[in-house]
């Protein structure tokens, strides 16, 4: 059963006081915010550092030397050129130079490539000759396309089979170059 004692001194509070008990004081202003400030700070430590043991634990994240790439003893494997009669070529101006899709399509002509035809390129500040093939089976073409046009470079690619061609050459700046510049001797 409970007991009741008399009312002392303790038991009246003064107005104006928040006071719950005779020890404590009124809480600060902004306290809420100092605690709320701390505990996103925590937050966005723990984060950090969970995902940098994530990444370092899926080696995307090394503090060590970076690997050193050791070349091959074997050398790579590449088509010999050949021309290719029955594969037509598209050939593609990626230059500003007028008429330069027409000057690599009399080159490749004369050389016996069969060109389908010339066009512009998307693109006119392209710096990079490429010969592009469909299929690793069309490398020798390639390469043998590319050897008529200095400074062509050959890759793989079927960004251009939706429109039918299997051999694409893009002249960049580098070929506007080559055959602007007369020949050494």
């Amino acid at each position: 059963m409970a007991q009741k004692f008399p009312r002392d001194r303790f038991d009246s509070i003064p107005h104006g006081i928040d006071r719950v008990g005779a020890h404590r004081a009124p809480a600060r202003r902004g306290a809420g915010w100092i605690a709320f400030g701390w505990a996103t700070l925590a937050t966005v430590v723990l984060v950090a550092v969970g995902i940098g043991g994530v990444m370092l634990f899926n080696d995307r994240l090394s503090f060590g030397d970076p690997p050193v790439a050791t070349p091959s003893a074997a050398p790579v494997e590449t088509a010999e050129p050949v021309v290719a009669p029955d594969i037509p070529v598209l050939v593609l101006n990626g230059t500003a130079t007028s008429g330069l899709a027409a000057q690599a399509a009399e080159t490749l002509t004369a050389n016996g490539v069969p060109v389908g035809s010339t066009a512009n390129a998307s693109e006119e500040t392209l710096t990079e000759t490429v010969v592009y093939y469909a299929t690793p089976e069309l490398e020798g073409a390639a390469r043998g396309v590319a050897q008529f046009l200095p400074e062509a470079d050959v890759r793989v690619s079927d960004q251009f089979l939706a429109t039918g061609n299997q051999l694409v050459v893009v002249l960049g700046s580098d070929y506007a170059t080559a055959v602007a510049a007369p020949p050494a001797g």
